[in-house]
């Protein structure tokens, strides 16, 4: 038993079929998340990021009560959640409070899926903090579909969704569609969120959809750059929590979570000791 706290047992547990699935979902997360989080943070995000976890929870929770795949769920809630507020709190005055409801509603109910659900307790405990070993082969078709879709999307639109995100005023002024863009990007977030939910669970999507992006800002004002850090921090954060978590066989969000935030913090503390050394 000792040996699977040692790297012969860690080797034995990455030759696993399901633990190479997880591996894998993982960098495909690690991408589009990375991808997405410095927009995210431009735009003020991070709570609508909250809101539509626990939608893409509520539709997971629906999947595994009628019996279909939870990814398939998670995708159409957090999709549901991504037009619901894109549509009726696009201005920032009423973005929290649309958010706020709809989150609510979402939670509520899928709470109340969860205790109507029959089956194994792991499943209904891992849409709340992942489960490493709930990624199947058909997981990882949905996972590369929507990623494939997602960085797609993105590499067409980034430039006006730059321009809309660092100053929707002046873009609105120069014709560009701010109001679609809108729409689109909330999508996007609701796909990826989707993603994450099996893997991190609901309640810790943040840590791999917001704090990559923020600690990217922190070192860098090139958005290019800051883009390109994000994804090597959501890797980290995810594939190492991921195999941080094999030995003990806890849930692998802790460890992702603390993995982005002491990234995060790095940050700041890097971005405060060249600040000082500037002015010296």
């Amino acid at each position: 038993m000792d040996r699977l706290f040692g790297f012969e047992g860690l080797g034995e547990l990455l030759a696993l079929g399901f633990v190479q699935n997880a591996l894998i979902a993982c960098a495909v997360l690690g991408v589009v998340a990375g991808a997405l989080a410095p927009l995210i943070v431009s735009r003020g995000m991070a709570f609508a990021v909250h809101g539509t976890a626990e939608l893409a929870f509520t539709g997971g929770a629906a999947a595994l009560l009628i019996g279909v795949g939870v990814g398939l769920g998670a995708v159409a809630g957090a999709v549901v959640a991504g037009l619901v507020f894109g549509i009726l709190g696009l201005r920032q005055r009423e973005r929290d409070s649309v958010i706020g409801v709809v989150l609510a509603f979402g939670l509520g109910l899928g709470v109340l899926m969860l205790s109507l659900y029959s089956g194994r307790a792991s499943n209904r405990f891992g849409l709340l903090t992942g489960s490493i070993v709930s990624v199947d082969s058909a997981d990882l078709i949905v996972l590369a579909v929507v990623a494939v879709l997602v960085i797609a999307v993105l590499a067409v639109l980034y430039r006006p969704l730059l321009f809309a995100s660092t100053d929707p005023d002046v873009a609105v002024a120069r014709g560009v569609p701010v109001r679609a863009l809108s729409l689109v990007f909330a999508v996007l977030v609701g796909l990826v969120t989707a993603l994450a939910v099996p893997i991190v669970g609901a309640i810790l999507v943040l840590s791999v959809m917001i704090a990559p992006g923020a600690a990217a800002a922190r070192v860098t004002a090139s958005p290019l750059v800051a883009t390109v850090i994000a994804v090597a921090f959501a890797e980290i954060a995810l594939v190492g929590g991921a195999i941080l978590s094999l030995a003990p066989g806890l849930p692998v969000s802790g460890y992702v979570a603390a993995l982005a935030f002491l990234l995060y913090v790095g940050c700041r503390v890097f971005a405060r000791l060249r600040g000082r050394a500037a002015v010296a």
